[in-house]
């Protein structure tokens, strides 16, 4: 028996072409991520591509930029958490 709690709804990655700095780029993440992406961007009044262009310019260059909103994400829930 397991003491495993259910596991939420998965998807595969989804990806979904951007714009940065002026130039298209494509970012491969699960629903999941984009949505809430998509909430703290509305709840900081900025779009999407605006809150990920600031992430994008804030990782370090080896991190990838899925990888960076990730772990951005994660680091969002947990600190509202606390």
């Amino acid at each position: 028996m397991s003491d495993l709690p259910p596991l939420p709804p998965m998807s595969a990655p989804v990806k979904r072409s951007i714009t940065i700095g002026g130039h298209r780029t494509s970012v491969s993440l699960e629903d999941a991520f984009w949505r809430e992406l998509r909430g703290m961007a509305r709840a900081g009044g900025r779009t999407t591509a605006a809150l990920i262009a600031q992430i994008d310019a804030a990782r370090p260059p080896e991190v990838g930029l899925a990888t960076a909103l990730r772990l951005y994400v994660l680091a969002e829930i947990v600190k509202n958490r606390a």
